[in-house]
């Protein structure tokens, strides 16, 4: 999909026509919540489709503040990870005795009076890149090394970015990127050697 078409498209969706968010829907819906559940803090397939209609309300109610610097679905990644977060918060908050509200996407959203139609399917996790204990392995080792090291791992090996995208959405310039990345891997291996022990491949083949 050129990036022109893809602008054409959010222009469509900007005009509030339902046709056009229903494509944004069937293109990017499935790649979504894969990356959700790639980052794993053992979320269930409820968790994950979720997340991913909070992470499309939000896409729906926001749109107007992507401004192109850099790909749609580099942007819609971003929000998805940062929904997955509250989401824990908000597991871990209940479980305290806490409560919140659930959002329902069944009715219309009150800013675009749009109703989101998404699809049900998820990927089954034989389309993933990671089984579930490695993505607990990895998510533990992830919690430990903390922000930003925790931001820029995720959008390079749980997003697949390329580190022009990564740039662009970090407001990096490549360089930085590129150093950053190789620290916190460097980092990174260190924290997760112990959870590793007996596995005869790395957690991340490559930096590059």
């Amino acid at each position: 999909m050129s990036s022109e078409s893809e602008a054409k498209l959010l222009e469509r969706c900007r005009r509030g026509e339902a046709a056009a968010w229903d494509e944004v829907f069937d293109r990017h819906y499935s790649a979504a919540a894969s990356f959700v559940y790639q980052l794993g803090y053992n979320f269930s397939m409820e968790d994950v489709e979720e997340i991913s209609q909070e992470t499309f309300l939000s896409v729906i109610r926001s749109l107007d503040s992507f401004k192109g610097g850099s790909q749609f679905q580099t942007w819609l990644f971003r929000i998805a990870a940062n929904k997955a977060r509250d989401y824990r918060e908000r597991q871990h908050a209940a479980k305290r005795g806490g409560g919140q509200k659930t959002i329902s996407l069944q009715d219309d959203d009150p800013e675009t009076g749009l109703t989101i139609d998404l699809p049900s399917s998820l990927p089954g996790p034989d389309a993933l890149i990671m089984n579930e204990e490695r993505i607990a392995q990895v998510r533990e080792a992830l919690d430990k090394i903390g922000e930003p090291c925790r931001e820029i791992i995720e959008l390079r090996y749980f997003a697949d970015l390329s580190y022009e995208e990564i740039s662009a959405t970090l407001d990096l310039n490549a360089k930085t990127v590129s150093s950053r990345l190789s620290k916190c891997l460097d980092r990174l291996e260190e924290i997760a050697r112990p959870l590793f022990q007996g596995a005869n491949e790395d957690v991340f083949p490559s930096k590059h």
